[in-house]
């Protein structure tokens, strides 16, 4: 009993990297694709990160993002509009895709705290967003030396409607693509931990 409890956690470690890396391989496909309107492209990358967060939890999303940075940081080319490297890690823009990881976090939670309900879901990704918004812009506004009027009339105002539906769309399809895991027996409803009660919420067989 105690050699098959132990054994459990090795196992489900080995699931979590496999699932990361098939998130990281889809943000690697998806990032570089976008529409550029300005100093900044939009990107799918937070609308990636928006679902995966619904469909694998903070924890798990968040570390596939700093996979992807360091893909894209080390120079194969998938930042927006096949970019790489500390250039654009760096760059004016960098502060955004930095800006990126806090928002992941700060979604996530409320995401998960509030068991993939929509309207705390778009609160968090809201706020989330906000905090990149911020970080990405003073980003901005150091490297370009610019006014911060003029680092978000370029880098944030064109974006915010683009952003919102990328928002909507996680928020109404990520709670399906969830929910169709679970029947598929991807998810399970409980830990297979010794005094774990059974109760709570769906946790991914994959565990971190």
């Amino acid at each position: 009993m105690n050699d098959t409890v132990s054994a459990t956690p090795k196992k489900m470690s080995v699931k979590t990297i496999a699932v990361i890396g098939v998130l990281t391989a889809v943000t690697c496909i998806l990032a570089p694709l976008s529409i550029p309107i300005g100093d900044v492209p939009i990107s799918l990358t937070n609308l990636v990160i928006y679902f995966g967060l619904y469909i694998l939890g903070t924890r798990r999303e968040t570390v596939s993002y700093i996979v992807y940075l360091l893909i894209g940081l080390v120079g194969v080319p998938v930042f927006s509009g096949f970019t790489a490297g500390p250039a654009k890690m760096f760059g004016p823009t960098g502060g955004y895709l930095i800006g990126f990881i806090p928002m992941a976090v700060i979604a996530g939670i409320f995401i998960e705290k509030s068991g993939r309900k929509l309207v705390l879901g778009m609160i968090g990704m809201i706020l989330g967003t906000a905090v990149c918004y911020i970080f990405g812009t003073v980003w901005f506004v150091l490297v370009m030396k610019t006014s911060v009027q003029a680092a978000l009339t370029m880098c944030v105002y064109p974006f915010i409607v683009f952003d919102i539906i990328k928002m909507v769309l996680a928020a109404w399809i990520g709670p399906q693509i969830h929910g169709r895991l679970v029947q598929a027996g991807l998810f399970i409803k409980s830990l297979l931990f010794i005094g774990y009660s059974g109760k709570g919420p769906e946790y991914p067989f994959f565990y971190l």
